[in-house]
Order: C-alpha cells, then structure tokens, then sequence
C-alpha cells in the first residue's frame, strides 16, 4: 500500500510570497491543464475511424450485416473493445465494416466466436409471435367446436 502511494506523488513547484488556497487551487488547476494537453482522452468502445486512427494502433477491419450490428455492439461492449463502424454505400445493398485495432485481433476472434454462436442460437428458437399466433387460433378452434348449452334453472327445486 506504502509503495502505491509513493508512486502516485507528484512534485508541485510554487514560487509565491505568500501562500494562499488560492494560490494552491490555481497551482492545482494549471498542472491538470497541463496533464489533460500533455495526454489526450482515450475515448472506448464505438467511436469515430479519426479518433480511433489517433490512438497510434494499426487498423484492421471485417465485413458485417446490416441486420447484425446492434447485436455486435452488445458484444464488443461486453469484450470492450474499441471499434468504429464504417458504412460502404457504393454497393447494393450496402455493407457495413468494422474497424479495430490490429492487436485485439484475439479478442475480436472471441468476440465474434460469441456473436456467431448468439445468432445461431436465435436461428434454432422458434418464434414466440408465430407460436402464439398458432395457440391462439388453436383456442379458436375449440370454441368452435364446443356444444352450446343454455339451461334456465332457478335453483328451485321439490
């Protein structure tokens, strides 16, 4: 614990007649100034090809669906990885591609195992709509089907 201390100090030069909190709050302010100019944000997950080409990795992309994309993005957020998504209209229908860093290729080839894993799954179920559409004109079918009785009893009987 003593060693994770020492190695989040930092030394803060101040030359000042008096010192004030003031005086330290401005010191302060200014070193976080220049620590946020000295590293930039790294922004995770979906983002845009400029933000992630300024990350200094080499790119790398695959081709998905269109019908597929929203399902992949639970997955890569799920594996945070940092992807961008790239729409190719100049064919017909168009293709989307995704674009990430070269070194999570492993973690992409597992994300994907996933992903494709998912949708095969989803393919096997069948489908709750049409399941209940067929039950419900099953129940009709019955009603049908049944005799109708009418009785007029009072309760009264000798």
């Amino acid at each position: 614990m003593q060693e994770e201390v020492e190695q989040k100090t930092i030394a803060l030069a101040i030359s000042t007649s008096k010192m004030t909190g003031r005086v330290l709050a401005k010191a302060i302010s200014m070193y976080l100034q220049h620590q946020k100019v000295k590293n930039p944000k790294m922004y995770h997950g979906k983002q845009t090809i400029r933000k992630l080409m300024k990350q200094n990795a080499a790119l790398s992309n695959i081709e998905i669906t269109d019908k597929n994309i929203r399902s992949f993005e639970s997955v890569a957020k799920k594996y945070n990885i940092d992807y961008a998504l790239k729409k190719d209209t100049s064919e017909q229908p168009p293709r989307y591609l995704v674009f990430f860093k070269g070194r999570d290729v492993d973690v992409i080839n597992m994300a994907f195992k996933e992903f494709t894993q998912k949708q095969l799954k989803q393919r096997d179920k069948p489908s709750l709509r049409k399941l209940l559409a067929k039950l419900k004109e099953q129940s009709k079918n019955q009603n049908r089907n049944r005799e109708k009785v009418k009785e007029k009893d009072r309760g009264v009987e000798l």
